[in-house]
């Protein structure tokens, strides 16, 4: 039972600490710390529109998809301080190996799911075809991450959207009609029509 607590609660960890990078190192500058926000906000975003420009165009936009290789290891560690915090507080280091364990699986999640939104292919990969209990987890984080390119300031979490219901920043459905992409794995994210 603790074992499971603390998967839980270091998945609920990655998902507040995904959104707090992406929200305030990743979208604008951080006392001085630019790279974040320039790789992101400036170029990928700049690339990657909420239109037909939300799927890869050129070969050579793919690149700037994922993060740079080093950013994972870096992150992981990061994410590592207040759990090691913890765990030197509680006497417990099982704390901080999950928790870094839930980290690196987290990034690596994002980083392909991330991968896939922008690249589609015509024969869907397995994770584009992956249900649970009737839901189509690939489709319904899609069409989540694309309404972050449509409202940059919502929808932070790509992997676990839970700190974006937690802060609010949850955003189901646009405001506005706006010319957006389709395929078989992008949802209508339109205003609801009455």
């Amino acid at each position: 039972m603790y074992f499971l607590f603390l998967l839980c609660a270091s998945a609920a960890y990655a998902s507040f600490f995904e959104h707090t990078l992406h929200r305030f190192l990743m979208h604008r500058p951080f006392f001085g710390f630019t790279y974040a926000y320039q790789a992101h906000a400036k170029i990928h975003h700049h690339v990657f529109g909420f239109d037909e420009t939300y799927h890869c165009k050129r070969r050579e936009d793919a690149r700037i998809i994922s993060m740079a290789w080093w950013n994972g290891p870096v992150l992981i560690l990061v994410t590592a301080i207040l759990p090691a915090l913890a765990a030197w507080y509680f006497g417990d280091w099982t704390i901080v190996i999950v928790q870094c364990i839930v980290a690196a699986l987290y990034y690596a999640v994002y980083e392909y799911i991330h991968w896939c939104m922008h690249l589609p292919k015509a024969k869907r990969r397995l994770i584009e075809r992956f249900n649970v209990f009737g839901c189509r987890i690939f489709y319904r984080l899609n069409g989540h991450h694309l309404l972050h390119h449509r409202y940059m300031g919502k929808n932070f979490n790509v992997v676990l959207p839970f700190a974006d219901l937690c802060l609010g920043t949850l955003v189901l459905r646009s405001k506005f009609a706006f010319s957006q992409p389709r395929g078989i794995d992008v949802p209508d994210v339109q205003p609801r029509r009455k």
